[in-house]
């Protein structure tokens, strides 16, 4: 009875662990590049605990180290490591792209030329436009509510807010595999991002690139307004010194 009860013992720690394992993974694919001090206050997990959970998914091929931007590093010292998600690990999280969407792209390529690709790209776009424009219609803030809509289309976006605008931060790509052999995918992504905002965007970084996270940069909104009351003030102070 000893035995049979030391191993239940054993299979439920090895449950806990799987599941803990799995939450820190997942935690990183929705937050994006995190480092283990923020993992572990994040899940509630004690430093060690947590070191030993990032080797195993270093060592399962489902996270990597890597050293943090330059702008998100502060104070001084060397600067703790982040750990951001494999390809191999997005792989696991339910993907909705697989072998069969690339193939299908190739074959229109080579049959009808890659314009239909674009057209296709364009079409898959608009339709993301529709959506999220129903979404969007009563909403103050804008960048906030497409991060809610493209989360819940399984992208965990998130805005994080800079001096000069907003970055929007999509921690998960479900195509990311077929953006990355058809970047006008990611192309025609961007260019709705700027209809539906109604600004200028510009995408810095993309998972299909190898990137951790997509990033598109969302600069500060200046009315026209705005503009021509400084082009006026600029002109009266030149008259003054004139």
């Amino acid at each position: 009875m000893a035995g049979s009860s030391e191993l239940r013992h054993t299979s439920v720690v090895k449950i806990d662990d799987l599941s803990t394992r799995d939450a820190v993974a997942r935690s990183v694919l929705e937050n994006g590049p995190s480092s283990a001090v923020v993992l572990g206050e994040r899940l509630g997990l004690t430093p060690a605990g947590i070191r030993r959970h990032l080797d195993l998914l270093i060592g399962d091929g489902i996270l990597e180290a890597r050293e943090p931007h330059v702008a998100l590093t502060r104070g001084r010292g060397r600067p703790s490591k982040v750990f951001v998600m494999t390809d191999s690990g997005r792989e696991q999280f339910e993907h909705s792209y697989d072998d069969l969407a690339v193939a299908a792209l190739k074959f229109m390529s080579a049959q009808t030329g890659e314009h239909q690709v674009q057209a296709f790209a364009e079409s898959r776009a608009a339709d993301i436009e529709r959506k999220a424009t129903v979404a969007l219609a009563k909403s103050a803030n804008k960048s906030e509510s497409l991060a809610t809509f493209l989360t819940e289309q399984g992208y965990a976006a998130s805005i994080e807010v800079h001096a000069n605008g907003e970055q929007l931060c999509q921690h998960h790509c479900p195509i990311a595999h077929v953006a990355a052999e058809f970047p006008a995918l990611c192309e025609a992504e961007t260019e709705i991002f700027s209809k539906i905002l109604g600004t200028h965007v510009q995408r810095l970084a993309t998972i299909a690139h190898g990137d951790g996270v997509c990033t598109t940069y969302i600069p500060k909104f200046t009315s026209p307004k705005k503009n021509s009351e400084v082009k006026k003030s600029k002109t009266t102070a030149g008259k003054a010194h004139s």
